[in-house]
């Protein structure tokens, strides 16, 4: 007997219990369908995390650490003496770039570089009549900033930077930072320092980032003003932003900053690698649930199996009395769990699309509550996540087929025939 007849003989089986077979197939086609989907939206959800993240943050962050010690020129004298340094700390005081301008023109080599903006950060307190909260005051050069984080085109007013740069005591507050302030443009609010000094500055404009965490929190001031604000000197920041050409290799090109500068570097992936790294586990966490719905349709697939099977017993006997080898009818059974498989994964992968298409289609009004500002489930559709699930069904089907597959050669034909075994 050869693949031919196995398969013939299979789908016979098959289409004597169409709704079995049709019932089991469309558990195998919901679960496609489901995956399918699941899919597209873990990778959207993290696709849209990461791009947000690359909107909204500079590609490379020098901070104020130093990876190459300053060592200074009379530690060790021409005689051979040593002179012993006692490191004086005061932990209150701000670690800071100091000379910021030479450090910037010692990174302009490298020739990925499109943008470089020194920052002053300041934790603050915002104050407006009675209303309080805290924000973080980023002390920026505006036509700098402009570019390094997408601040440009997530400003609400869009010539905010530009009044910004001209207003001294201007904010450039995020937009649920003002709502919770309510506070609104050319309102003044006054800004308090961790050592209670109050600086009045009035409301530039705003901007939505569409992370709810940074425009509640963030506002942008002028370079000397944060300065003044951190006490310390004209010539000092707390780090340096910069924006590269090619986003996908800012690691390489934090490694020849760090390299050039003498100070700590990191791209935008390792210095945001929490926040994308919790919505990678969450997708893969929903991908294994999911899963078990698969699962569940191969326990249907191996039920239906087993029914066939103990309903053919007496078929069984006579093939194995006229020669048919046990290998043809392990065949036989397992061809009836692939003939499932594919009827199920060329409805539900269909099936996926149309969904997708539909939550893709789905709006709804944009929520603060949680990490992300979003008016819709983003979905990200691709072929390799169809031919995954197509994969992965046959195998199911065929995989749940196999143990019922391997129960009928063991049946004596003998027994069969003398009705020992079977229905």
């Amino acid at each position: 007997m050869n693949y031919l007849d196995e398969a013939r003989i299979a789908f016979v089986h098959l289409r004597e219990r169409k709704r079995q077979t049709v019932l089991t197939a469309l558990g195998v086609a919901v679960g496609s369908a489901m995956l399918v989907t699941t899919i597209s939206v873990a990778r959207g959800s993290s696709s849209n995390v990461i791009a947000k993240v690359i909107d909204t943050v500079p590609h490379v962050l020098i901070s104020a650490e130093r990876v190459v010690p300053l060592i200074p020129e009379n530690l060790v004298s021409r005689q051979g003496r040593v002179a012993m340094v006692t490191k004086n700390i005061n932990l209150d005081e701000q670690e800071v770039i100091k000379n910021y301008a030479e450090v910037v023109e010692s990174i302009r080599p490298v020739e990925e570089l499109r943008s470089i903006s020194p920052f002053v950060l300041s934790k603050l307190l915002a104050r407006n009549k009675t209303r309080f909260t805290p924000c973080v005051a980023r002390g920026v050069v505006p036509h700098l900033e402009a570019d390094i984080a997408g601040l440009q085109k997530n400003l609400i007013e869009k010539n905010s930077l530009e009044e910004l740069a001209y207003t001294p005591n201007g904010i450039l507050v995020g937009d649920l930072l003002a709502k919770k302030l309510n506070a609104g443009y050319r309102d003044k609010i006054v800004l308090v320092t961790k050592n209670s000094e109050e600086f009045p500055v009035m409301i530039v404009g705003r901007f939505s980032s569409g992370f709810n965490a940074k425009d509640e929190r963030e506002a942008y001031v002028n370079l000397a003003l944060a300065q003044r604000m951190e006490g310390i000197a004209s010539n000092s920041v707390t780090g340096i932003g910069l924006r590269t050409a090619y986003v996908d290799r800012a690691a390489e090109t934090a490694a020849k900053v760090q390299k050039l500068s003498g100070y700590k570097s990191e791209s935008w992936d390792e210095t945001n690698r929490n926040v994308i790294e919790f919505y990678n586990r969450n997708a893969v966490i929903t991908l294994v649930l999911v899963g078990f719905v698969f699962i569940v349709a191969g326990l249907g697939v191996s039920s239906v199996m087993t029914t066939v099977i103990l309903q053919k017993v007496k078929d069984i006997a006579i093939l194995r009395s006229m020669g048919m080898q046990a290998g043809s009818i392990t065949r036989i059974f397992m061809l009836e769990g692939f003939m499932i498989g594919v009827l199920g994964v060329v409805i539900g992968s269909p099936m996926g699309h149309v969904i997708c298409h539909f939550v893709d289609a789905i709006r709804f009004e944009a929520s603060t509550a949680g990490v992300l500002k979003s008016d819709k489930i983003n979905i990200v559709e691709q072929p390799e996540a169809h031919l995954i699930v197509i994969a992965f069904g046959i195998l199911i089907a065929v995989l749940s087929s196999w143990s019922p597959a391997r129960k009928a050669t063991r049946y004596l034909p003998v027994r069969i025939l003398r009705g020992e075994v079977g229905a």
